[in-house]
């Protein structure tokens, strides 16, 4: 887990700790997370916000009253996933084409020299409309849905 976080750009102590609190048979506090990876309560305190922020865990209330909030993983890694996607790639890439229609708009008003640029930028459009479709549709489906459909397409192939 800890080598995974690092390729999602998180912190090898955001592995850990997910990872603890995936395989743990009940939510877990923060002095619990503290005795299990053996992280500062600092620590434990920084990554379960990150974690938490990104949806990678929740927060809840311990039972009986207690004031003590305890942590569980989100097992639906798929869900996170999608949200990850709309959270930031979807926002991204929406912020990429805008930028793209804009020197579209700039460049039609110029001269004949600005072809082979606005050809490329049409390009390029073109390959951010086609990611946001595949990413609608990651969005919208689960990933049994997505690989029934591109097995059935693969069988009419």
């Amino acid at each position: 887990m800890e080598r995974s976080a690092e390729v999602y750009g998180l912190s090898r102590s955001a592995g850990r700790v997910y990872g603890v609190l995936y395989f743990a048979s009940e939510p877990l506090s923060i002095p619990g997370l503290v005795e299990e990876t053996g992280y500062a309560k600092s620590t434990i305190s920084n990554v379960t916000r990150q974690l938490t922020r990104i949806g990678l865990i929740r927060r809840r209330s311990s039972g009986g009253g207690g004031r003590r909030v305890r942590f569980e993983p989100e097992t639906d890694l798929w869900f996170v996933v999608q949200d990850v996607f709309q959270q930031y790639v979807a926002r991204e890439m929406a912020t990429t084409r805008r930028t793209l229609d804009r020197a579209l708009a700039r460049l039609d008003d110029a001269d004949g020299d600005a072809a082979a640029e606005v050809e490329r930028i049409r390009d390029l459009a073109e390959t951010y409309d086609e990611f946001e479709t595949l990413l609608n549709l990651t969005m919208d489906h689960s990933t049994a849905e997505l690989i029934d459909a591109i097995e059935q397409y693969d069988r009419e192939e």
